[in-house]
């Protein structure tokens, strides 16, 4: 049974309807029409309110829905990880370029546009979208900074949280127009990136955000104590399919990383996994008396 199917059985047998579950969740109508005719995959846990709020108004047992969904979830990105990358919306990397530092802005559309969707290009718009679902999801449950973004999209309250309810579920590979146009341009001010290095900084507008800049720095840094394993990470290493050829050292590596606040999934691993392997990180230093 799928989340769709145990909340269509559990409104037949309540004698409830679908508005009845949109005004429980404080979504429209429509959003929950598109969640139970399949149209939208279910949203991940972590990332909306949805699930509790509906499971209350279905008699349903706490955290029932939340599992259906985080499984229904895994088997769809399992599916995931052999596909190749979609280019990334052409509005999308104008937009994240526009955002950059002009500094570096020429050199960084050189990188981007080699590849479709290159390892650089999806560092980066990952990072972004990070910052700005970090920003969105701490302001869900802020009525009035809801109703302020609504007012300024013109939009209904209930619209406006369907679309954030969506942004927080999205991610670097499912990324829309709509999404860089309602929440990265506005919440994102500036970025730079330090392509030694790849630290990126990243400037927040600060009517919209209580931070004002993030910095983030990809160092490898050696445990001072063991760490406990995550648990995504253990059903990474126990899946042959995505962990088969990781050496000790690279285990070692992946087990050293943190992602604060939130519950990374073995397909993450995966796919940093690859980018520890991707020579694009990790440029030769130039030799004295030689050019870039």
């Amino acid at each position: 049974m799928d989340v769709s199917l145990l909340i269509r059985h559990r409104l037949k047998e309540l004698g409830l309807e679908q508005k009845d579950l949109a005004a429980a969740a404080e979504v429209t109508e429509s959003y929950i029409s598109q969640l139970l005719a399949r149209k939208k995959a279910p949203p991940a846990p972590g990332r909306t309110d949805i699930y509790e709020k509906i499971g209350k108004t279905l008699k349903l047992p706490s955290g029932e829905l939340s599992k259906l969904a985080d499984l229904q979830r895994k088997e769809e990105l399992r599916k995931k990880v052999a596909e190749l990358p979609r280019p990334l919306f052409k509005e999308c990397r104008a937009l994240i370029l526009r955002k950059c530092d002009s500094a570096r802005r020429k050199e960084l559309r050189r990188i981007f546009e080699k590849e479709p969707f290159g390892e650089l290009e999806r560092l980066v718009t990952q990072k972004l979208l990070d910052v700005a679902q970090g920003v969105a999801k701490e302001e869900l449950e802020n009525k009035k900074w809801l109703r302020l973004m609504a007012k300024s999209r013109a939009r209904s309250y209930e619209q406006v949280r369907v679309a954030i309810l969506e942004f927080l579920d999205t991610d670097v590979f499912d990324i829309s127009v709509e999404n860089c146009v309602s929440f990265l341009d506005p919440i994102i001010d500036s970025w730079d990136i330090d392509l030694k290095s790849f630290g990126i900084e990243v400037v927040l507008n600060r009517r919209l955000a209580a931070g004002i800049r993030k910095r983030f720095e990809f160092a490898e840094k050696g445990p001072e104590q063991p760490l406990p394993l995550e648990p995504g990470l253990d059903r990474f290493l126990s899946d042959a399919s995505l962990s088969g050829d990781a050496t000790e050292e690279e285990i070692e590596f992946l087990k050293a990383l943190k992602v604060r606040g939130k519950n990374p999934s073995p397909i993450y691993y995966y796919r940093e996994l690859q980018n520890l392997r991707d020579p694009l990180h990790f440029p030769a230093a130039t030799q004295p008396g030689e050019s870039d």
